[in-house]
């Protein structure tokens, strides 16, 4: 990925949804993101699938499986009709 990521920059799992996290650490070959209610991971650059307007969107494919749980419980304690992640569309689902 050779676009520009800087701390800050907020972290998505599918364009045009809710954001999960946020970039605290820019490194050579990883990034350090804060997940919300999950907090830091490192993730490596090859999990960015596209940088833009300070968007950072994930690759969920190429996340661990600590990172890709903690992405599931990123709106547990927000409104409970919607929790993050279908892996297979990298889109919010809704629960009952």
């Amino acid at each position: 990925m050779d676009e520009r990521i800087e701390p800050g920059y907020m972290v998505f799992v599918a364009d045009g949804e809710m954001g999960v996290a946020a970039v605290r650490e820019v490194r050579d070959n990883e990034l350090v993101i804060n997940i919300q209610n999950g907090g830091d991971f490192t993730i490596p650059r090859t999990a960015v699938r596209a940088v833009h307007e300070k968007k950072v969107v994930l690759d969920l494919q190429a996340l661990s499986p600590e990172v890709c749980e903690a992405l599931d419980h990123v709106h547990d304690d927000e409104y409970r009709r919607y929790r993050t992640v279908d892996p297979e569309a990298g889109t919010p689902k809704a629960v009952d």
